[in-house]
């Protein structure tokens, strides 16, 4: 199950890569729950998820990961870690490179594993990957 867990991942960080926001969402559950790395408000629906998207997949992010943990809970998979994006074209000013605590949560439905929870924040400053 650790590999398919992992392919989850590395199929939002494709979609990510492609700067197409409707190929992202779609990943998404549509009761899931985005709470975003660069935005204050919390995402409860596809519309809100796409409005964000449009803005982070501008900044051409590409995601590895740092530090993962996997769980498998029957239906439901959970994904959290640590992830570095570096971003192709970040606004004047802004860092190249962010890191990131993450969690994905995923639910079997249909035969797919859509995200019902996504959650993403910013390391404290000057707090390493690694760092307690």
């Amino acid at each position: 199950m650790e590999h398919e867990i992992l392919a989850l991942f590395e199929e939002w960080n494709a979609a990510a890569q492609s700067r197409d926001p409707d190929r992202v969402v779609a990943l998404y559950a549509p009761d899931a729950v985005l709470l975003p790395t660069v935005s204050n408000q919390i995402r409860r629906n596809h519309t809100e998820m796409r409005a964000y998207f449009v803005d982070f997949l501008a900044l051409g992010p590409a995601a590895v990961l740092e530090d993962y943990n996997l769980r498998e809970l029957g239906s439901v998979a959970i994904n959290s870690g640590v992830y570095t994006f570096t971003f192709a074209s970040p606004p004047p000013g802004a860092p190249r490179v962010v890191t990131a605590r993450y969690t994905f949560v995923y639910e079997r439905r249909g035969g797919r594993w859509p995200i019902i929870e996504h959650h993403s924040s910013r390391m404290p400053e000057g707090e390493p990957a690694g760092g307690p």
